[in-house]
């Protein structure tokens, strides 16, 4: 089953268990966004919880921390795709552009964790 109907399916779960799909969409995919019943806003797409900061409105470190952690999250799963991509490639070349993509994830990555040992 393709990531667009794993969405679509997980819209339709949301919607049955009394989420509201809203006027939002996600800054991510552009998927449209859902208020869960606790009030948070929820990418069916992304899987993930998303944060809506109004212009001028300050993000708290929880959010930030939160954001951080989304983030950290997804590197982690890109790191893990390259990794499975490199042990079945064989030319070089692929190799050498898989290699590239990895150093730049961890690098990534490590900037990531820290910005998250920082105070905010």
């Amino acid at each position: 089953m393709s990531a667009n109907n794993e969405g679509v399916k997980s819209m339709a779960e949301l919607l049955r268990a009394g989420a509201t799909m809203t006027e939002l969409s996600c800054p991510a995919c552009s998927s449209p966004l859902f208020r869960l019943k606790s009030g948070d806003l929820w990418c069916a797409q992304c899987q993930k919880k998303v944060v809506v900061v109004k212009e001028g409105e300050q993000v708290s470190e929880t959010q930030t921390l939160t954001s951080l952690g989304n983030v950290e999250s997804t590197l982690m799963t890109k790191i893990l795709e390259i990794n499975n991509s490199i042990q079945g490639e064989k030319d070089p070349v692929e190799l050498q552009k898989l290699s590239q993509v990895l150093t730049s994830l961890l690098d990534n990555l490590d900037k990531v964790k820290r910005l998250g040992r920082q105070k905010f």
